[in-house]
């Protein structure tokens, strides 16, 4: 039987057993699945220009050992002593020149005889003046 003291007495918290959440499962960013499939990565993360020479500017790049493995194939390690930064500046560099040469040559394709000359001299290479 319950006496009137029983009724007031205070009772104790109830604890329960809270399942520890799990932890969420970050996703993979593009680099880790490129990796995981053997496949060459690179990205360019952030490029910046600086305000007071907008001429001057620079990125910066993500890579996996794949591509630079992909690129000293290609020819793109001097030495073997090559970092891979190295051999990824050498890449990005050539990229630049070729975007530089093809609007160049859009430009005097798109305006021909505009102060400059062409002659073919063999092998491949031509002669602007």
């Amino acid at each position: 039987m319950m006496g009137l003291l029983d009724i007031f007495k205070k009772k104790q918290p109830e604890i329960k057993s809270v399942a520890e959440p799990k932890e969420k499962k970050a996703a993979k960013t593009a680099k880790e699945i490129a990796t995981e499939k053997g496949e060459p990565y690179v990205a360019i993360l952030s490029m910046d220009v600086d305000p007071e020479n907008m001429h001057q500017g620079a990125f910066e790049l993500d890579w996996n050992d794949k591509f630079v493995a992909n690129l000293i194939r290609a020819g793109y390690q001097g030495k073997p002593t090559d970092s891979d930064a190295e051999i990824i500046d050498r890449w990005f560099l050539n990229v630049c020149r070729h975007v530089v040469m093809e609007t160049w040559e859009q430009e005097q394709a798109m305006n021909p005889g505009r102060g400059s000359q062409i002659r073919d001299i063999g092998n491949g290479r031509k002669e602007v003046s």
